[in-house]
């Protein structure tokens, strides 16, 4: 799957002949997986049709702050479209309007936009030979450039004038190619191998009935798909769970019992490099399955149970190099208890999860953690997505591994 895979790309389309190769950009980023909003300067609109680029990216196309023929008085937001973004990419970008993104000189929607960004900017110039090679536009790519701008070289060909020569925007398939290498080479995770546990385990007691916990995985599918978008190789060892993941970088191999995800575990961890122990590992399996389904009587079932072996603290007796984090699901002393797991099973790190938390727990998109490492430093998150908690979590892992 493409690094572009969930990202949300600003395509700002100035007024060249070049405009017309945006909507094979378009498709380009919406086959790679990516969301696509598109602003155009007004004069772009000679070039290429916002219907065709609206078409292509299944989003409205903006060129002004506010429709004039609109009553409503509808505002455009310039920082909201910046904001949203994860990556902006002008192309083409005209002599004129690398122009004005150089002095900062705003007159319409995208440069506006241009000048609130917070994401990597990728710039494609499009123009003639001669305009091109001209001193004041080698000096605006500089200075474009100086601004922390990623400049995306023009080829060499047949030009709209007749001449020959650079100046001709790059081919879209060669602006993704151009934009997916960069995005990987600065993936703090690239060339990692992660570990992740998530979900319950069935522990069963008959054909039809099991041992179980209220985990649907959603913790440790985030952190595997948060993984991946950092560039690591991942392995994600699932309980039965209704939770999907697309990401290619992500190889999941399903289990049921706690015995089988201590196998998996066991066959993956020494070639990682970190290990997540997510998953709601059941504590206690039935000492004798029954073959056939258990009738219900008018007498009490007893049923013997058995501990189910430790995967988190097998791994911490074995370990060498690899960063290892444990969660922990506390409903009292929950720090106490976190730190004295954190010692006993040998972790760099340990996610602090309490029911007590409102917005935290089983089957919500939402959780609230405190991350406690080995040296018992703690750090404290409010409630949060699930999503960003990942985040958080990797953020700190990075951190620790100096990468």
């Amino acid at each position: 799957m493409s690094v572009l895979s969930g990202k949300n790309v600003l395509l700002g389309v100035s007024a060249g002949i070049a405009a017309y190769k945006t909507a094979g950009l378009v498709r380009l980023f919406i086959k790679a997986g990516a969301n696509v909003q598109v602003v155009m300067t007004p004069a772009s609109k000679d070039f290429v049709t916002p219907l065709t680029l609206s078409t292509l990216s299944q989003k409205p196309v903006y060129s002004t702050f506010y429709d004039k023929k609109d009553d409503s008085g509808l505002w455009n937001s310039h920082v909201g479209l910046a904001l949203q973004a994860d990556l902006m990419l002008i192309a083409p970008a005209t002599a004129n309007t690398m122009a004005k993104m150089a002095d900062g000189n705003v007159d319409n929607l995208l440069l506006a936009t241009y000048l609130s960004a917070k994401s990597k900017v990728y710039f494609a110039p499009a123009m003639d030979l001669d305009m091109y090679q001209h001193p004041t536009t080698k000096k605006n790519i500089e200075k474009l450039q100086g601004y922390g701008n990623i400049f995306i070289p023009p080829d060499s060909g047949f030009l709209a004038s007749g001449l020959t020569g650079e100046g001709r925007m790059a081919e879209p398939e060669d602006i993704i190619t151009f934009i997916e290498n960069d995005m990987a080479q600065n993936l703090p995770l690239k060339g990692k191998k992660v570990m992740i546990t998530a979900g319950p385990t069935y522990e069963a007691i008959d054909p039809v009935r099991f041992i179980g916990n209220h985990s649907s995985g959603k913790m440790g599918f985030a952190l595997a798909e948060h993984a991946a978008d950092l560039g690591a190789e991942v392995v994600l060892i699932a309980g039965p769970s209704n939770e999907k993941i697309s990401s290619s970088l992500v190889n999941r191999i399903d289990v049921v019992s706690a015995e089988q995800m201590y196998n998996v575990v066991h066959q993956h961890v020494k070639d990682m490099d970190v290990a997540l122990f997510a998953a709601a590992v059941a504590d206690y399996s039935p000492k004798n399955v029954a073959v056939q389904k258990i009738k219900k009587k008018d007498a009490p079932l007893h049923i013997d149970i058995k501990p189910t072996k430790d995967i988190l603290a097998s791994v911490g007796k074995i370990k060498k190099d690899q960063f290892l984090v444990g969660f922990a699901l506390e409903t009292n002393d929950e720090l106490q208890n976190a730190k004295g797991k954190l010692k006993r099973k040998n972790l760099d790190l340990i996610v602090l999860n309490s029911l007590q938390d409102k917005g935290a727990g089983f089957k919500v998109d939402t959780n609230k953690i405190t991350l406690i490492d080995k040296d018992e430093n703690i750090t404290t998150f409010d409630v949060k997505a699930k999503k960003e908690v990942a985040s958080d979590i990797f953020k700190e892992i990075i951190k620790k591994l100096n990468v």
